[in-house]
Formats: C-alpha cells, sequence, structure tokens
C-alpha cells in the first residue's frame, strides 16, 4: 500500500488531486465511533489493493476540504482519480461492501 497517511487542508491538492494513483480518504473525527470501525477495513483494502493510496483527513481539522466535498456524515470515504471524485462510500460498511463501490474505479 502506499499510503500518505494524513493529509491536511493544504496538502490535499498536491497529494490527493495531483496524485497519478488513485487515492482513497478516509474522512473522520476522533470522537467518531463509527469511524473507529471502519478504520481497520480502509487499511486492509489499501494493504490489499494494487495502485491505491489511502489518506485520512480529519474533518475537525481540516474545514475547507471537508466543505468543499460536502462531506455532512462520517465516516466518509471518497475516492479520487485524476483529480476528481469518482466514488463515495458513507457510513461504517464491511471491506467488502466498501470494495464493491470502489471496484470498477479501480480496474
Amino acid at each position: 500500500m502506499a499510503n500518505i497517511g494524513n493529509v491536511t487542508d493544504s496538502e490535499f491538492q498536491a497529494s490527493v488531486l495531483g496524485s497519478d494513483t488513485p487515492v482513497l480518504v478516509d474522512f473522520w473525527a476522533e470522537w467518531c465511533g463509527p469511524c473507529h470501525m471502519v478504520s481497520p477495513e480502509v487499511e486492509a483494502i489499501g494493504n490489499e489493493t494494487a495502485g491505491l493510496e489511502v489518506a485520512k483527513m480529519n474533518v475537525d481539522e481540516n474545514p475547507d476540504t471537508t466543505r468543499k466535498y460536502g462531506v455532512l456524515s462520517i465516516p466518509s470515504l471518497i475516492l479520487f482519480k485524476g483529480g476528481e471524485e469518482v466514488a463515495r462510500v458513507v457510513g461504517a460498511r464491511p471491506k467488502e461492501a466498501i470494495l464493491k463501490e470502489l471496484q470498477p474505479h479501480l480496474a
């Protein structure tokens, strides 16, 4: 997995939108129980999916990007490819359900 780790508002353009490979961004918050539940699922997807980068964005610390992409519920997973949003998964779901949404955009 190419994990770019935590990403901030100031790094988002270069790290996510400017990436040559698809980037799955996990929008989360420390106080969000479901976010902690889905985090291992996201890590597993990143570890098992070739050609995918994974980044985490704390919504409390990065309101600009959160607002720009209309993240109203967390956890929200947004897949960016070629600088554009191509898929979004909202809520805690098992790995298989997340992959089902992402797979058409990773082929």
